[in-house]
């Protein structure tokens, strides 16, 4: 175990990510601690992905270090971490039950009478193949099968992006609702005025940097806007 003089459930220091001579992380030192459902905010190229993909394990970092639950990304924090990409990652023939059975089989913590309740909620057939569901409906059932897990941290990379008003309503309660209070949830999203109400803390992101990081209610007093408002502000063009 490699651990920082921190209680948080992840702390990043110094966390730089080159590809070339182009830094899309660059010296990044935030902290997140339980408990908080925290906005990884910014546009397109500032870094949310890399930074997603370097607490996932799925990429190396070029200097610094992350620590999750006091453990470098690997075999330690994946069994800990529970992630949604942002694209879909079930084979189009893949049935929801055998969805549900590959996440039980694969991760110790996945709770199936959880995962059951929230399907039989959504009054989605569990025969049903993957490939015939709407946007909207393979969204909620991969969301499902996140949150049906005991995980410290969720990260859910653009959960609500496509899917109709209806959808994100019920995404954003299942997040609010299904979820460890012990544990926190990263949420990187585009569509801030839908996830603002929810969020405890924000995270800013401009060409690879940390530009903020703040918890909603001093931005809020400190700022007087809300997220939304002082997001457009930070990066207007």
């Amino acid at each position: 175990m490699n651990e920082m003089n921190t209680g948080s459930l992840v702390a990043i220091r110094d966390l730089t990510k080159r590809f070339g001579k182009k830094a899309a992380l660059d010296h990044v030192s935030l902290d997140i601690p339980a408990g908080r459902i925290v906005g990884l905010l910014g546009p397109n190229g500032s870094g949310k992905s890399t930074l997603i993909k370097l607490l996932c394990g799925l990429l190396v970092p070029s200097a610094g270090q992350a620590l999750i639950a006091g453990n470098l990304p690997g075999p330690a924090t994946k069994a800990c971490v529970s992630y949604l990409p942002e694209r879909t990652y079930v084979p189009g023939s893949m049935r929801i039950r055998e969805l549900a059975a590959f996440f039980a089989d694969f991760y110790e913590d996945f709770e199936q009478e959880k995962a059951d309740a929230m399907l039989s909620s959504l009054e989605i057939d569990p025969d049903a193949p993957f490939k015939t569901l709407s946007k909207g409906t393979r969204e909620k059932v991969q969301l499902a099968m996140v949150m049906s897990r005991r995980a410290r941290l969720y990260i859910l990379d653009e959960p609500i992006a496509g899917v109709d008003p209806a959808a994100r309503d019920f995404i954003l309660k299942t997040i609010i609702r299904d979820y460890n209070e012990e544990a926190s949830i990263l949420i990187s999203t585009h569509l801030i005025s839908d996830i603002e109400p929810i969020l405890d803390d924000v995270i800013f992101l401009r060409n690879g940097k940390a530009v903020l990081s703040s918890s909603v209610e001093e931005l809020r007093d400190t700022r007087h806007k809300s997220v939304d408002a002082y997001f457009r502000e930070v990066f207007a063009c």
